[in-house]
């Protein structure tokens, strides 16, 4: 292995090639560990989901804002239930409400085929 190549002569090095794959696999192992991967988590809702229901659901939420994870509550719609997408609009609305004390909304998707989403981030 050449350790000097600017120099002249070239400085050179014998280096066993499985030992040194083995110490460059540790050296990229560690720099893994020390890098934050963000999660995401979901919550799917429906729009006419039951309080207690809803509030299971977001009491888990909590403990994913809580752990460190971001938050993306989907609310999905069927068959007729896209005629009132003002009851999704409530619901949306209350989840903030519960969650406003630990979470701030990071991005806001209104209406994308038959879902609604929210993207949520611990404050």
């Amino acid at each position: 292995m050449e350790v000097g190549p600017g120099m002249k002569p070239p400085v050179c090095k014998i280096v066993d090639y499985g030992k040194l794959k083995y110490e460059e696999k540790k050296k990229q192992q560690q720099s893994k560990k020390k890098q934050h991967v963000v999660k995401l988590k979901e919550i799917r809702l429906r729009p006419r989901i039951d309080d207690h229901d809803l509030m299971t659901k977001l009491n888990r939420g909590r403990k994913f804002l809580e752990d460190g994870a971001k938050l993306k509550i989907t609310l999905m719609f069927r068959g007729r239930e896209l005629a009132r997408i003002d009851l999704g609009k409530l619901v949306m609305d209350r989840v903030l409400e519960e969650l406003a004390d630990v979470a701030e909304v990071e991005k806001n998707i209104p209406l994308e085929g038959r879902r609604m989403s929210i993207i949520l981030n611990a404050k």
